[in-house]
């Protein structure tokens, strides 16, 4: 008996409304279609999963108090260079980085993840420049 190991993997394109939608529970799903955990050939050494495009990114949601409460911190490089943003400035001056750094949070830290976080593709508005590649709308609930 061999093992079926999928030779190559067909990625297709993926849309996905984030309006109204919960950041966490939205980015889990985002994480695991980016995967391939959806398609019944899923192998996790192989980059099987579809692109995903994201649009209003700006009209995500928090629960609770996180808007005011949650703090993203990025280091400059500088002594002293530690920088804090809220959820809520993140949110207004750039709604695209919260979704991007939702969805790395949950991929492999590692050339995989490196490699599926590029498939992400975040927009803060309703248009978006992939008409091309005719993305199929999937309903992530």
């Amino acid at each position: 008996m061999s093992t079926y190991f999928p030779k190559e993997p067909q990625n297709g394109w993926v849309l996905v409304d984030a309006a109204g939608q919960t950041v966490g529970r939205l980015a889990t799903q985002i994480a695991s279609v980016l995967r391939g955990k959806h398609k019944p050939d899923f192998t996790p050494n192989q980059a099987g999963g579809d692109y995903v495009i994201v649009v209003n990114a700006e009209k995500v949601v928090f629960t609770g108090n996180k808007l005011e409460q949650k703090v993203y911190t990025r280091y400059t490089g500088y002594p002293g260079g530690l920088k804090t943003t809220t959820a809520g400035d993140m949110l207004a001056k750039h709604p695209e980085r919260v979704l991007e750094k939702a969805v790395w949070g949950m991929l492999p830290k590692n050339r995989m993840g490196r490699k599926l976080i590029r498939r992400l593709k975040v927009y803060a508005g309703e248009a978006h420049p992939h008409a091309a590649q005719q993305p199929v709308q999937m309903e992530l609930h």
